[in-house]
């Protein structure tokens, strides 16, 4: 079963997500604190991150950065969740190395279809 770590810190959406990709046959882990989000990324070696962009402890933008810095992780898929659609917000994710980025709200069969093209499913 593949695994994907949802790090989300809005418990609704959070559960919501996990529901979906659940029901789509993926083991979800979700993780609301982006400050454990690099040390979980570790230990689950997941086959996708979803990342926030605005979470407590350290942003998913920082977390993406990061991610892509570690040789280990420099190819994990990473899809970028924001309710803030600035253009901005979507180049510096660029930037940073997102596989895949996404507003809020998303639509359900988008982010599963997103997900299954990340993961080549």
């Amino acid at each position: 079963m593949r695994q994907v770590l949802l790090v989300e810190d809005e418990a609704n959406i959070a559960e919501a997500l996990r529901f979906i990709l659940s029901r789509d046959g993926w083991a979800v882990s979700v993780l609301a604190d982006g400050a454990r989000a690099l040390a979980e990324v570790a230990r689950l070696r997941p086959d996708l991150v979803i990342l926030d962009s605005m979470l407590p402890g350290m942003s998913g933008l920082e977390i993406l950065t990061a991610l892509r810095a570690d040789p280990d992780h420099a190819g994990l898929p990473i899809l970028m969740l924001t309710a803030k659609g600035q253009l901005r917000d979507r180049e510096a994710a660029e930037r940073a190395g997102v596989s895949a980025f996404m507003s809020k709200p998303f639509d359900n069969s988008e982010i599963r279809a997103l997900v299954r093209d990340l993961l080549g499913a």
